[in-house]
């Protein structure tokens, strides 16, 4: 298990019990059940890693190795009422530490202002931009050269 040394919470690998803890913290799951969908998946693919404080789960990220064979953080979800209180930024220090590639990728709507603050005082730089998926929200892509994997 993981764990964050700023106390924002222990961090672990998602299992199917924590499936409807998810799916209720999950902003976009109540008006898409592909998402619900999606989030079952992740866990059975154990890419999908959570933030439990107090026992309660804080926040959730997944990271994969589709996008190219690089890693890439597809989602980090924290509980609305608990942002700004570092569990997105232990999330994706934590996601950093277990990628196995050298290179890191993720992307975030031009919209979410947040988030893109929160790559940018981690370390990634933007790489690259995508019209067209969302209208008018431009997806911003981010990377971040960690530590050779190899050593």
């Amino acid at each position: 298990m993981m764990t964050n040394s700023r106390s924002a919470g222990e961090i672990s690998p998602a299992t199917e019990q924590d499936l409807a803890a998810l799916i209720a913290l999950d902003t976009v799951a109540a008006q898409e059940p592909q998402r619900c969908e999606a989030i079952r998946r992740w866990i059975e693919q154990k890419v999908c890693f959570v933030l439990r404080r107090e026992g309660k789960i804080a926040g959730y990220g997944v990271l994969h190795y589709h996008f190219f064979g690089c890693g890439f953080i597809e989602l980090l979800m924290v509980d609305p009422a608990l942002r700004g209180q570092g569990i997105g930024s232990a999330l994706l220090v934590a996601l950093q530490q277990q990628c196995r590639t050298e290179k890191l990728f993720t992307s975030v709507n031009t919209s979410n202002t947040g988030m893109q603050a929160l790559l940018l005082r981690q370390g990634f730089v933007l790489s690259g931009q995508v019209d067209n998926l969302d209208d008018g929200d431009p997806e911003r892509f981010y990377f971040r050269r960690l530590s050779c994997k190899n050593d």
